[in-house]
């Protein structure tokens, strides 16, 4: 089973990754812009189901991988720390209105496939879960039931964030300097990633 230590850096790792601004998350925020949380909603299950079969795929297959490529996991961190070096500095120069990213209002089939196609995935599976969640189901499934617990309050954070953005209750908020923010998070992120993979 998993340490306290263990424990703590995947929920801060999952959260982190979850909350930053990217393909899934906009399309949440839109939807909510848009539709409405209520009408949102069911937006959830999609990228629950998205990540969940996404993270599973990637991770089994890394596990495997490395029986045969031991340097692998490795490469992959620092391929993730790179990945997010890159978001942090895109983010930073493409930052723009919700609405002006997103024309239209997501359905469950391009939400689950946005997020199927996420390289989150990826990171989350290559990174943030540890080796042994794909090699023992207790595991597995105390992982992903994190993932899960910690996914559905970020979610709906995000469709209510665009609800709110539409009803211009946020008036005084800037998306601009929000997304900046958000950049200067994953920077730092992205510091660390590469500091755990080179030690």
């Amino acid at each position: 089973m998993l340490s306290v230590s263990a424990i703590a850096l995947l929920a801060f790792g999952i959260v982190v990754v979850l909350i930053t601004p990217g393909p899934t998350n906009t399309l949440l925020a839109a939807a909510g812009l848009r539709q409405g949380v209520r009408r949102s909603l069911r937006l959830i299950a999609a990228e629950l189901g998205g990540y969940v079969i996404s993270i599973s795929v990637w991770g089994h297959f890394l596990v495997k991988a490395a029986h045969a490529l031991p340097w692998l996991p490795s490469l992959v961190r620092v391929a993730a720390g790179l990945y997010i070096a890159y978001l942090a500095v895109d983010m930073w120069r493409a930052a723009v209105a919700l609405s002006d990213s997103a024309q239209q209002a997501s359905g469950m089939r391009t939400l689950f496939v946005a997020t199927l196609l996420n390289p989150k995935g990826l990171l989350f599976a290559g990174t943030i879960f540890p080796a042994i969640a794909f090699a023992q189901l207790p595991a597995y499934a105390f992982a992903m039931l994190m993932l899960a617990c910690l996914l559905v309050p970020i979610a709906l954070a995000w469709i209510t964030f665009g609800a709110a953005l539409g009803s211009g209750k946020l008036t005084w908020l800037n998306p601009v300097k929000m997304q900046r923010g958000a950049s200067i998070v994953l920077g730092v992120f992205s510091l660390s990633l590469a500091w755990a993979a080179l030690h």
